[in-house]
């Protein structure tokens, strides 16, 4: 059994769908311990704590540098146990001191299909307009190991979700996590927590 923690930054959705795959026993290999949030008022620590899962928040403004950052990260998550780091709307950027604590044992979700609509500057709302802006026809959503590059590690799942006319960011944005996200992040948590894929 692998121990997890989450990197948050916002209303927790994903931590969600993460919760409730622990609870339904999609991912029957691993179990959160822990969630980490960039913001104090992140309402995916409200979440955690009605699980009966620790919170923690480490703020940008509480350090120095990101380094400092990172490496306070990396020693929280070393205490607590934490075998594999799961961004679920983290909307910092993982710098090298976690990565090297974590290499190959940080993933993420990105709402677009890699290598579409990624990269600095694409989270939230602007990966789905851009998609829009650009007309493609099907997005998505991929899971994906974290590396020093943004959206740049190797890809570890992917699904595809047909745009609509008439679709705006918003409505494709929920589209994309009830079809793409939810599904696709507990299903890569667990085929790394099982040992299926290295």
């Amino acid at each position: 059994m692998l121990n997890i923690g989450v990197l948050v930054s916002g209303g927790g959705t994903n931590l969600q769908a993460l919760i409730d795959a622990c609870n339904n026993g999609v991912i029957k290999s691993g179990k959160i311990v822990t969630v980490v949030s960039s913001k104090a008022d992140a309402y995916a620590l409200v979440r955690a704590e009605k699980n009966g899962i620790a919170t923690a928040v480490f703020s940008k403004k509480d350090y120095g540098t990101k380094d400092e950052l990172d490496e306070a990260i990396a020693k929280y998550m070393k205490d607590q146990g934490v075998d594999l780091i799961v961004m679920a709307g983290y909307l910092s950027i993982v710098g090298d001191k976690l990565l090297r604590a974590y290499k190959d044992r940080i993933i993420n979700i990105h709402p677009s299909l890699i290598p579409s609509f990624c990269g600095d500057g694409f989270y939230g709302l602007k990966v789905h307009q851009a998609a829009l802006d650009y007309g493609v026809k099907v997005t998505g959503a991929t899971v994906h190991f974290v590396n020093e590059v943004t959206d740049g590690g190797k890809i570890i799942l992917q699904k595809a979700v047909y745009i609509n006319d008439g679709d705006t960011a918003e409505s494709l944005q929920r589209r994309v996590m009830e079809e793409a996200e939810w599904q696709i992040l507990p299903e890569a948590v667990e085929l790394i927590c099982s040992g299926k894929l290295k």
